[in-house]
């Protein structure tokens, strides 16, 4: 008994030394977590206030897993996009504007175009294949894409119209277009733009 009880001690020792080990470990691990935790609490709700400025187009550009940077500016009422460059220290030609027309087919075609350009109103009939467009009016804007002036973007239209960009856009890294509010904007890639909208590219610019 006495070798064998020595012996039983000795193995005894070394788990019981071991457990107690290991539970300081748990306890331990349970703290880190409990930290963890409350580090999560901080993030959600700083998520949550991202979540109250997001548009319906920002919206569908995370749900694409769409990558792009939001800027806003201050502004109670329409400026054009010329006004907005010059508010967020932009280069006009990467700024790009969103046009809303009706075909003679009463169809209605949406063409993003840069800034400081005009459309032209018969390469772009002829990119989505009718014989002629024109220029929405004013009032019909909220009517037709449930964007107001200024907020108008080609991502999150009530419906899904045919979308031309602006072949210029093409070779750009990245553009900028309305966020679909006023005072908002998003920076992308055109090909992402394309994709959000179902767009394609076109000379649709008076040259």
């Amino acid at each position: 008994m006495g070798e064998k009880g020595k012996t039983w001690l000795i193995k005894c020792e070394r788990p019981l030394h071991k457990h107690l080990f290991m539970l300081n470990l748990k306890k331990k691990k349970k703290k880190k977590k409990k930290k963890k935790k409350k580090k999560k609490g901080r993030n959600y709700k700083k998520m949550a206030k991202q979540k109250e400025v997001k548009t319906n187009a920002m919206r569908i550009l995370e749900s694409l897993k769409i990558p792009f940077t939001h800027y806003t500016y201050e502004c109670d009422e329409f400026v054009d996009g010329l006004q907005i460059a010059d508010k967020l220290n932009l280069p006009y030609e990467k700024v790009y504007k969103t046009l809303v027309t009706e075909g003679n087919d009463k169809n209605y075609y949406v063409f993003v175009i840069p800034i400081a350009e005009e459309l032209d109103l018969k390469a772009a009939a002829k990119s989505v294949g009718v014989k002629s467009v024109e220029m929405i009016h004013v009032k019909d804007i909220n009517k037709i894409t449930g964007y107001i002036r200024g907020g108008c973007t080609a991502v999150g239209m009530k419906k899904q119209y045919v979308t031309r960009i602006d072949s210029s856009a093409k070779g750009k890294p990245t553009i900028i277009v309305s966020g679909g509010r006023i005072g908002s904007q998003v920076e992308l890639a055109p090909d992402d733009l394309c994709k959000a909208s179902k767009g394609e590219y076109a000379d649709i610019i008076r040259g």
